[in-house]
Order: C-alpha cells, then structure tokens, then sequence
C-alpha cells in the first residue's frame, strides 16, 4: 500500500501521523498467529515504589545488535530479528522512508492489560527520531497528554493501524494504553525505533 497524507494528530509541539489500514485484515492475522508463536515473549518485570511487579502483559525486545534497552529500572538486550519482523519492518521502512534497528514488542491478553501514562524517551534511543507503532488485533483506545498543559488527544488503534510519533513528540507528550474491562480479544503491539548506535 501507499502511505496517504495524514493530519497532524498533535496541535502542537510534536508530530503524530496515523493510518488505519496500514496493512490489510488478512495480513494482520497472519502476522498475528506468526509472531504469537514465534516471538521469545516473557512476562515483563517493572520496579514501582521500590516493589519489583510481574505484569501480566509480556514483552519482547529485537534488535539489529545487541542493543540495551532500560525502562522501569529494568535492562534489556535486543535479541536477533526473526522473518516476521524482517518482513514488517522492511514494509514500514520503505512506506515511511525511515530506517529503524530495534523493536520492542508488548502482547496484551484482554483489555485487563494497559500502559499507564510514559514517554519513550529514554537516552538509548535517537534524540527526536520516529517511532513507528504497528498495532495487530483488538482494537485499543490511546491518549496523548501534554506535559505541561495536560491537554489530552484520543484516538482509537485499529487492527493492521500505524502509528508514527515523530520529531519533539517524546519530549513533550505523554501517551497511555487504558485498561478496558470490556476488551476480551488480545492484542500486539510493534514498536519500531532507533536506538543510538
């Protein structure tokens, strides 16, 4: 497919571009069986008030090299891309005009599992560089909020979407993954970045 322009879904200080129907129905469930199976999923292990918590939701971190990744206090290192994620990021990169060498991958059971509010900004990755955000299975309600205003912009990530976070985004905009206790389907999430090499 070719990538349309998309409106700015930010009013200011940051880029969000989004496209529902980044890959087709049939894609996405293929893509879905394949890396259920094939993706090295482990539960996810954050620190919060001095407390370690095993999450629910399980996560998964590849990579180009063996790039560390530290969130929550907690390290992880990029293991080797396999086909599936060779085959997306290679459709992401040439849609998008971007190259990324990392992707950190979360599964959600049910709308029981979320991501509280967070900015991927951490000092491994690119200052100011694209995240692309491929969203496969149920779809989730998503909120940016401004850090200093607290101006929020919803929308909702459909099954085979892209997300792309660009330029100042990180810096001035948190996002979150509410929790929804009437979403029983599961979902995974792709997030493709570039980490400092």
């Amino acid at each position: 497919m070719n990538l349309f322009f998309s409106e700015n879904l930010l009013p200011f200080d940051g880029v969000a571009e989004y496209f529902p129907d980044f890959i087709s129905l049939a894609s996405s469930s293929f893509y879905f069986q394949k890396l259920e199976g094939n993706i090295n999923w482990q539960h996810d292990v954050v620190k919060l008030f001095g407390k370690e918590i095993t999450t629910n939701r399980k996560t998964a971190w590849y990579g180009s090299k063996s790039f560390e990744y530290t969130y929550s206090n907690k390290t992880k290192i990029a293991i080797p891309w396999n086909k599936e994620l060779i085959d997306l990021k290679t459709i992401i990169e040439k849609q998008c005009q971007e190259e990324f060498n990392s992707c950190l991958l979360n599964l959600y059971h049910n709308g029981n599992e979320g991501m509280a509010w967070h900015s991927d900004d951490e000092k491994t990755i690119l200052p100011n560089s694209t995240i692309a955000s491929l969203s496969i299975g149920a779809e989730r309600r998503f909120l940016f909020k401004h850090k200093h205003t607290q101006q929020k912009i919803e929308l909702n990530l459909q099954n085979g979407s892209l997300l792309l976070m660009k330029e100042n985004t990180q810096n001035n905009w948190w996002h979150s993954l509410p929790k929804s206790a009437k979403i029983k389907s599961p979902r995974i999430n792709l997030t493709f970045r570039k980490m400092i090499d």
